[in-house]
This record gives C-alpha cells, sequence and structure tokens, in this order.
C-alpha cells in the first residue's frame, strides 16, 4: 500500500482511484465544455480554436525602460502586457513625496501623470495589445490615464482591451496597498464598472485576487473560498449602487495561482468555475451565460521559486504553467527564474515567455478540450475542494459579509495559520523544497541580477518639478474641486477625475483630493 499524503488542503491523496470515488451526479456536475456550470472550460473549443494569452508582468524604474522592455516582449511574441507598478504609484503618491523616499521604481514602473503613461505605452499599438495592470487602491486613476493616452493616439476607448486589478478587499486581508476605507472603496469600484459599461466596453474592470492570498499562505481552498466570497461582496455593492447583475458581471475577472501540485491545482480552478456559476445564478438571478462565467488569469507561483539554485525554478514554473492550462486558464503570466532574487533581466523573462510557447506549441495540450474530464483523482479532488471551499464561503458569511470579516481579521487568521503550518514542514523537511532543504549544493554559482539605479527618484522628482511649473495651475485647482465635489456626493467619481488628470494633476493629487473627503484607511480603525 502507497503511503498517503496530504493535499496541499489537507485531503488525504490516495495511492490508487478508481470509479468509486467519482460523485454520483459527475454528468451534471460536469456539464460540456462552455456550458453551465462551466466545470469543463468557459468557451466550448477553449484552446482548440487558439491558445490562452500569453503574458508576461513587466515594469520597473522610469516609464521610458519598462516600454522598452514591452517592445522586447512584443518581438518575442506575447500576447498581452501585464503592467508592475511601484509601491508609490500603487499607495497613491508621487515620486517626489518625502514619504515614499527610496521606494520609487524599486517594483515596479513609476507613474506620476499623464506624461509618465505616454512614455510608457509610446509606439505601442493599443488596439491591439491586451494589457493587465495590477493596480488596486487607485486603479481607476490608471485606467482613465490608459485610456487618456490612447485617445491621444486615435485609438477610442471601445477599441481598448484589458483589465485593471482593482480588488481592494483582498489588500486589506493579505497585500496592505489600500488606501481609502472600504466603504469608499468599494463605491469607487462600483462606479468603474458603470463607467466601463458606458465608455470602455471591453475592458474587465476587476480581477478579483486570490493570488497574492495564496502567496500569503492561503491552501487552494482558502484561495478560491475568500476570492469568491470577495467576489460577491463586489456584486453585492454593485447591485446596491442601482447596476443591474447582467450590466456588469459580464466584464468580472478573477486571478488565481498555479502551485507546482499539478493535481490539486487543476481541480481548484475547476471547483471554482463551479461555484461562482451556481452562486450568480442562483444567489444573484444572473441571466446571461457570460455573467456567470469564472474567467480568470493565472500566475505561476512566486513563493515557491528559490534564490538557492534559482535554475530549478524554470522546471517549477514549466509545471505550474502546465497546471494552469489544464486548469482552463483564459491568460497566464510565467515568472521569470530569477525574480527570487531581484527583478528579472530580459534572457529570463524571455526564457519565461518561452515556457509558455513550448507549452503550447510543441504539446498536444491544444488538441482536445479539458483532457482531465472523468480522472478518478482530478473529479474527486474537485468535489473536496467544492466542498470544501463552500463550507469556509459560509463561515465567511457567519460575519455577515466578507467585509465584516475581514473586519473580524477572520481571513487573515487563517491564511497566517496556515502560512505558519507550511513554514514548519519546510523547516522540519517534511516539505520537500529541491535545493533548500534537500539536494542543495555547496556553492553557488554567480548570478548578476538586474538593479533599479536610485538616481530614477531624482529623475522622477525633476520631471514632477516641470510639469508643475509648466501645466496650467488654475484648470488643475478647478478640476480638483470639482472631483472632490463628486467625491462628496453620490455621482460617479470617474468623469470628474478622467478631467483633472487630462489637465495634468498628478496621480498623488487626485488620490490625495479622495483622501481629504474619503480619510485613510489603517487596520485599527472601524467602519
Amino acid at each position: 500500500m502507497s503511503e498517503r499524503r496530504s493535499s496541499e488542503s489537507g485531503f488525504p491523496i490516495q495511492g490508487v482511484y478508481t470509479s468509486a470515488a467519482l460523485p454520483e451526479d459527475l454528468d451534471s456536475r460536469l456539464g460540456d465544455p462552455g456550458e453551465y456550470p462551466y466545470t469543463r472550460g468557459v468557451y466550448p473549443t477553449m484552446y482548440t480554436a487558439r491558445p490562452w494569452t500569453m503574458r508576461q508582468y513587466a515594469g520597473f524604474g522610469t516609464a521610458a525602460e519598462s516600454n522598452a522592455r514591452y517592445h522586447q516582449l512584443l518581438r518575442a511574441g506575447t500576447m498581452g502586457l501585464s503592467v508592475a507598478f511601484d509601491l508609490p504609484t500603487q499607495m497613491g503618491y508621487d515620486s517626489d513625496d518625502p514619504i515614499v523616499h527610496g521606494e520609487v521604481g524599486k517594483v515596479g514602473v513609476a507613474i506620476d501623470s499623464i506624461e509618465d503613461m505616454r512614455l510608457l505605452f509610446d509606439g505601442i499599438p493599443l488596439d491591439k495589445v491586451s494589457t493587465s495592470m495590477t493596480i488596486n487602491a487607485p486603479g481607476s486613476v490608471l485606467l482613465l490615464l490608459y485610456q487618456l493616452v490612447a485617445e491621444e493616439n486615435g485609438v477610442p476607448a471601445a477599441a481598448l482591451n484589458g483589465t485593471i486589478q482593482n480588488d481592494i478587499l483582498k489588500e486589506y486581508i493579505a497585500r496592505g496597498t489600500y488606501i481609502f476605507p472600504p466603504k469608499p472603496s468599494l463605491r469607487l469600484v462600483a462606479d468603474t464598472f458603470a463607467y466601463c459599461r458606458a465608455e470602455v466596453p471591453k475592458w474587465n474592470t476587476i480581477s478579483i485576487s486570490g493570488y497574492h492570498m495564496a502567496e500569503a499562505g492561503a491552501s487552494p481552498v482558502q484561495e478560491i473560498a475568500f476570492t469568491l466570497a470577495n467576489g460577491v461582496e463586489y456584486v453585492r455593492a454593485a447591485v446596491a449602487a442601482g447596476l443591474a447583475v447582467d450590466d456588469f458581471a459580464p466584464r468580472l475577472s478573477f486571478f488565481f495561482v498555479a502551485r507546482t501540485t499539478l493535481l490539486e491545482e487543476v481541480a481548484k480552478f475547476r471547483a471554482a468555475r463551479r461555484i461562482w456559476a451556481r452562486l450568480m445564478r442562483d444567489e444573484f438571478g444572473a441571466k446571461n451565460p457570460k455573467s456567470m462565467m469564472l474567467r480568470f488569469h493565472t500566475q505561476t507561483a512566486g513563493v515557491q521559486l528559490t534564490a538557492q539554485q534559482p535554475e530549478v525554478n524554470l522546471v517549477r514554473v514549466a509545471v505550474q504553467g502546465l497546471g494552469a492550462v489544464l486548469g482552463g486558464t483564459q491568460s497566464l503570466h510565467t515568472n521569470s527564474f530569477d525574480e527570487a532574487i531581484a527583478l528579472p533581466t530580459e534572457k529570463a523573462a524571455r526564457l519565461a515567455l518561452r515556457t509558455q510557447q513550448v507549452l503550447a506549441y510543441e504539446t498536444d495540450l491544444t488538441a482536445t478540450v479539458d483532457p482531465f474530464a472523468g480522472s478518478y483523482v482530478v473529479e474527486a479532488m474537485t468535489a473536496e475542494i467544492e466542498g470544501a471551499a463552500e463550507g469556509l464561503m459560509q463561515r465567511v458569511f457567519e460575519h455577515g459579509s466578507a467585509v465584516e470579516a475581514i473586519e473580524a481579521g477572520f481571513q487573515k487568521r487563517e491564511i497566517e495559520q496556515s502560512a505558519y503550518q507550511i513554514a514548519q514542514q519546510i523547516d522540519s523537511g517534511e516539505r520537500v523544497v529541491v535545493g533548500l532543504n534537500r539536494f542543495a549544493v555547496d556553492e553557488e554559482e554567480p548570478y548578476e541580477p538586474l538593479r533599479v539605479d536610485p538616481a530614477i527618484e531624482v529623475a522622477q522628482a525633476e520631471r514632477l518639478a516641470t510639469l508643475r511649473a509648466e501645466r496650467d495651475a488654475g484648470a488643475v485647482e478647478r478640476a480638483r474641486a470639482e472631483l472632490r465635489v463628486a467625491a462628496e456626493g453620490t455621482g460617479n467619481v470617474l468623469y470628474p477625475l478622467k478631467e483633472a488628470l487630462r489637465a495634468r494633476t498628478t496621480v498623488g493629487e487626485v488620490c490625495g483630493t479622495l483622501r481629504e473627503v474619503w480619510g485613510q484607511y489603517r487596520p485599527s480603525d472601524r467602519f
């Protein structure tokens, strides 16, 4: 008898699975590809018609440097851009604000105004690429800058295709780049839903993220339970704001991790689709099939990368990418092998993209839809994850809502407990990490990481000084006053926000105006 092993979510993995492990109602749980409950994928043909969108997450230093990397990635065959922003931008501060000293350009690109956005996308055909922007609290601000730059280049908003993460709830749970308290933050999300429906109809207005919770230590069950519970909260907020569910739900999207535990990850993705379809149909009365489809982007697991023997990460990323594809992802970012050390080099980023291209063009993964359908082990795991995730979601809702559970610290405590268990298992050797606690080498080969020039902060400050000297200060003040009035009232704030950005008001200034009206969230706050 094989030794029993446990899944990441704590289920025992049997040495052998038989048909007895399959749910009795398997046919109704499966359905057909592209049909409710979308277990087998959200589109009938999936990758047999075209492969998933291959994205590469990039952004560092200045907008000009990041623009050069984007052109390299497009020449290498990437189909979508995924923008990383530095911490000051994510927190709604300008690069010359004293509070952000030392952080400018460190973990992503610094965007202070429309001028930086012009540089970031210079020469890139915005009507032909799909752009994902990992930005949350000021997500609407970066979307509007993107729209303004597109319009300057003759690209109408109706032609724009992409996603803003815009998922503020997971920031309170696992990441921390929040600005405003939850209630005005949810209002801003709902305003973005309404604005995009009217102005940018092909844009995915939110990417409800489990990725960062998983990186913080959440198990697969916790990842999808807390993510889908947050999704319910966003839908409720939009409905409460007067939007009809089928008017905004088709543009919702999700963002998950892909770990090396391939079988459980495939099962996780399939279970998440099934739960979301049932929620949207039964709880919210969605009629449009697109409202019930859980479309998602996947990124391979950064937390599983090691600085020790970093080339081994190439193997990890290939396995993780394979799991995402077998699980039916709509787009995929594969991490570079050197990301546990520093920002990826050009060669490492190209190798990460080549990993996806090998999966798409050298394997038979795209020949058939959902190849694991009916698998004894995958179907059994899918049912287990589905039941456990629904039970955990119910524990969230027993607090009243996802927001009230966040305020009670429920999700954070659950994730921290999971993370602690993982750390204990690694320390004891129970959980093997190749190159770290087993199969280590005495000496590592030298590696030269990509480094960010600290002079970037000085250059950004100089650009801001020039901008403020040259722009129409009166127009900026009038635009900020109109934004303040909208924020104090009940109208959609994105319209005056767009005009303020057009007048060359900075990201820090518009976020500062909203801070003055809505306040700034701190973990000890109550609402």
